[in-house]
């Protein structure tokens, strides 16, 4: 079972206030686009059929920064 830090459920949905906290949420996030956007480059064309995802949408994704 995957830790709290490790959750693909964001535990902040919207940004906190302050600075400490508000960028503790940009870290968090941009460490969870890396993570899912690796996960996504392993996806063979068999799965990304079976999510519904083309071949265009994934090279889209990838293609982004990590804090978009």
């Amino acid at each position: 079972m995957p830790s709290a830090m490790e959750s693909s459920i964001p535990l902040y949905r919207t940004k906190p206030t302050g600075f400490g906290a508000g960028l503790f949420w940009y870290l968090r996030q941009w460490r969870q686009n890396v993570r899912s956007r690796k996960q996504l480059a392993r996806l063979d064309g068999r799965l990304l059929a079976d999510a519904g995802i083309s071949e265009a949408q994934r090279q889209e994704e990838l293609a982004k920064p990590f804090w978009r």
